[in-house]
Formats: C-alpha cells, sequence, structure tokens
C-alpha cells in the first residue's frame, strides 16, 4: 500500500522529472530543505500513536507513501520524506525508519527495472560483462545496504534525527558554493 503512490507516479512524471528537475541547484535547495525539516520536527514534542506495526492502518500506510512521492525530486532523501512524514502522521521514530527501509526494496527495484526498460526501448544493448556488472552492482549495494540500515537502525534508537538535519544542511550549502565559485 505505501508503494503504490511512488509508483505510479514515479511512471507517470518519470520523463518530467528528468528533464527539468535534474540539477545542483535543485538537489542543494532540497538537501536544505528537508534538514530544516529535521530540525523543525526533533525540536518538536510529539507523541506516537503508532509503536508497532501490529496498530498501523493502511490509511497510515498510504500516507507515508505519499510523503515518499516527494523523494521523485532530486535531493529529497526517500527515507528522509518518508520518515519525516511518518513521524508528522503519529509514528515514533523507529516505526518510521523501519518502514521507511521496508518501502525502499519494491520502490527502488520498480526505479530501477523502469529504467532498464526505457534502456531498451532506446536500443541500448547490454552483453554479458555488463549484465555481469550490474548484478555484482546491485549485490553489493544490497550488502552495503542491509549492513547501513543496520547501524541506522541502532543509531536511531539510541539518537534523533538532528545530525541528519545538520548534514543535509551544511552539504546543500557546500553544494550551492561550489556553483557560486
Amino acid at each position: 500500500v505505501g508503494c503504490i503512490p511512488a509508483g505510479i507516479a514515479g511512471i507517470l512524471l518519470d520523463d518530467v522529472i528528468d528533464a527539468y528537475l535534474h540539477g545542483p541547484v535543485v538537489i542543494a535547495i532540497m538537501l536544505i530543505v528537508y534538514g530544516v525539516f529535521f530540525l523543525v520536527i526533533e525540536n518538536q514534542k510529539r507523541s506516537a500513536k503508532v509503536t508497532s506495526f501490529a496498530v498501523m492502518s493502511f490509511k497510515t500506510a498510504l500516507l507515508i507513501g505519499c510523503c515518499q512521492m516527494l523523494a521523485l525530486i532530486p535531493g529529497t532523501s526517500r527515507s528522509g520524506a518518508t520518515i519525516l512524514g511518518a513521524v508528522l502522521i503519529g509514528c515514533s521514530r523507529e516505526i518510521a525508519a523501519e518502514f521507511s527501509f521496508f518501502l525502499a526494496v519494491p520502490v527502488m527495484a520498480g526505479a530501477s527495472l523502469l529504467k532498464v526498460l526505457k534502456m531498451f526501448k532506446a536500443g541500448v544493448v547490454m552483453n554479458a560483462l555488463g549484465w555481469g556488472v550490474l548484478g555484482l552492482g546491485t549485490l553489493v549495494s544490497f550488502v552495503v545496504s542491509v549492513l547501513a540500515i543496520r547501524f541506522l537502525m541502532s543509531y536511531i534508537r539510541k539518537n534523533d534525527f538532528k545530525i541528519f538535519g545538520v548534514y543535509r544542511i551544511v552539504l546543500g550549502l557546500i553544494i550551492l558554493a561550489v556553483m557560486l565559485f
């Protein structure tokens, strides 16, 4: 349920996003905007209504999925958009982060499949070596993702998201500075 909105929007808007939103300025602005969002959300006291998956409704999952659509804009962290959205909807930070990571698998697989299909449609042909490199890259990416998710879930249980907010703001400012100079 949480993947449906981003899947539909990704299929319908992929070419528009590629044509008009890919660029360092958009990326820098979105890094800064979501960095500020992280800091604002973490400075508010919220009580979580959803503290386990057993009490998460389909409506909540769908709303988080709608937040995931924002990640189609370059520079928007998919996990950041879904975590922030989930916390605003009333999920605990832990449930928000874990659900966000669960949502990543089908959405990223679908996005990758869409790019491969577009490649074929454009007439690009990959040989065995190309497929091997793609497969190896996918495997390495999966292993690194699992390790990163384990680390982040451990971190989130003990800490807040402020460091992610600061990181995003600093990185966005660096990108803008590099563009200006």
